[in-house]
C-alpha cells in the first residue's frame, strides 16, 4: 500500500504541475472503478437477500457490510474486523472509529451505510459478546467475494479487500479531493509531502470528507438523477450529443453544446451525473413511439400527491432510482394514473443536465 500511495502521490504532482483538473491513475496500477464496485454491491445483494434460512441470511449480511465498510471508509480488513460498531459509532457525527494507535481516525459514513449498520446492531446481526462483532476469516470472506466477481464479470484479483481499499483512495482522488486527506482516510501519512499542505488542518480534513461522503449519498439517493460512465460522444459544429451508461443499466442521451463539453472536460470513460427536472418528465401508460423523446425507462408508480392544479408523481425505476414528474391534475386524472401501475417516463435530450464528476 505504501508503494500506491507513493505511485499516486506522483500521478497527483504531475496533476499539478500540469495545472490539470484530471487525475489520471498510473497503468500499472490495479484497481475498480466507481461502475464496477457498484455491480459488485449489487451482486452481493441480490446473494445476501436470495438466501432461505434466516442464519444464511445474517452470515451473508455480514460479508455484505464488510464489503460496503470497506469499500466507503478505505480502512483495512484487519482494522474494520477490530471494530465493535456499539462503541466505535458515532451517532452524532455519523463517523465511525477505525485503526489503533497513532492510526485511530474517525472516517464519516454515508447515510445509507450508517441506517444498515445500526439495522444490523438492531437484528442481533453483530454479536458484541466477544468484542469484535465484524471478525470474519480472511480466506472465507475473500471466497465469497471471489464468487459474487464471477457472478458479475469482474476479475477475481480485483476484489480482494487490499484492492477495494485501493479503488476508494482511486475514486476520492477522481473527485479532486486533496491527497492528504485521502491519506487521512486510509491511515497513512507522507511525511515528505506534509510541507506542500501545512494550511489543512485537521478540521478542514474532516469537512472535506464529510462534504464529499454527503455528496455521493445525495448523487445516489437524489430523484430524477442518473450517475454513470459516460459510452459516446457526437460532436456536432455547436452541439454534441452524449451518451451516458448508469450504473444501474440505463442508457441516457443529453445534448449539451461544445464549449460545455470541452469546459467540463468530458471524454468517453469519464463519469458524470445527469439529472431532469420534474417538470420536463412526461409519464405515460405505455411506450408511445410517436413521443420524440429519446430517453424512454419503464417503472412503477409508487406515490402519487394530487394538488388542486398540479400534481407529483414519484415512479421507481428497475434499479431503484427515483424519477419525480409533475403534471397538471387534469392529465393524472385523463390517463387514469394511480400508486402500482406500470408506467413509461420520458424526456427530451436537451432537458438533460449534465454534471462533471
Amino acid at each position: 500500500m505504501e508503494d500506491l500511495l507513493e505511485q499516486l502521490a506522483q500521478a497527483w504532482e504531475r496533476r499539478s504541475e500540469a495545472g490539470s483538473r484530471i487525475f489520471t491513475v498510473p497503468a500499472e496500477v490495479r484497481y475498480l472503478d466507481t461502475e464496477q464496485l457498484a455491480d459488485l454491491e449489487k451482486a452481493l445483494r441480490d446473494w445476501a437477500h436470495a438466501a432461505k434460512r434466516r442464519d444464511v441470511r445474517l452470515s451473508r449480511r455480514k460479508i455484505l457490510l464488510l464489503f460496503l465498510l470497506i469499500r466507503h471508509t478505505g480502512a483495512r480488513l484487519g482494522e474494520i474486523c477490530a471494530c465493535n460498531p456499539q462503541e466505535d459509532y458515532g451517532k452524532d457525527d455519523r463517523s465511525l472509529a477505525v485503526g489503533q494507535g497513532a492510526a485511530r481516525r474517525r472516517v464519516p459514513l454515508p447515510a445509507p451505510l450508517a441506517d444498515e449498520l445500526l439495522q444490523a446492531v438492531g437484528d442481533g446481526l453483530l454479536d458484541a459478546s466477544d468484542g469484535s462483532p465484524l471478525c470474519v476469516d480472511p480466506g472465507h470472506l475473500r471466497r465469497k467475494l471471489y464468487e459474487q466477481a464471477d457472478r458479475c464479470g469482474l476479475p477475481r484479483d480485483l476484489v480482494s479487500p487490499s484492492i477495494i481499499r485501493r479503488s476508494r483512495g482511486i475514486e476520492l482522488l477522481r473527485q479532486n479531493v486533496p491527497l492528504p486527506v485521502v491519506q487521512r482516510l486510509l491511515g497513512h501519512s507522507t511525511p515528505n509531502l506534509a510541507g506542500d499542505y501545512l494550511d489543512f488542518s485537521d478540521e478542514d480534513m474532516d469537512k472535506t470528507l464529510r462534504r464529499v461522503v454527503d455528496r455521493e449519498s445525495s448523487r445516489t439517493s437524489a430523484r430524477n438523477c442518473f450517475f454513470g460512465r459516460i459510452t459516446n460522444i457526437e460532436r456536432g459544429d455547436i452541439q454534441s450529443a452524449v451518451r451516458l451508461l448508469s450504473v444501474g443499466g440505463h442508457e441516457l442521451t443529453a445534448i449539451i453544446t461544445n464549449g460545455s463539453l470541452e469546459r467540463l472536460n468530458f471524454r468517453v470513460g469519464s463519469f458524470a451525473t445527469a439529472a431532469v427536472k420534474a417538470t420536463w418528465v412526461t409519464v405515460s401508460k405505455t411506450d408511445d413511439l410517436a413521443n420524440s423523446a429519446v430517453n424512454r425507462f419503464p417503472g412503477v408508480i409508487e406515490r402519487i400527491t394530487r394538488g388542486r392544479l398540479t400534481t407529483e408523481v414519484l415512479v421507481h425505476l428497475s434499479d431503484g432510482v427515483e424519477v419525480c414528474s409533475i403534471i397538471t391534475e387534469g392529465s393524472r386524472s385523463a390517463l387514469d394514473l394511480a400508486e402500482g401501475l406500470n408506467v413509461w417516463v420520458t424526456f427530451n435530450a436537451f432537458e438533460v443536465i449534465l454534471n462533471a464528476e
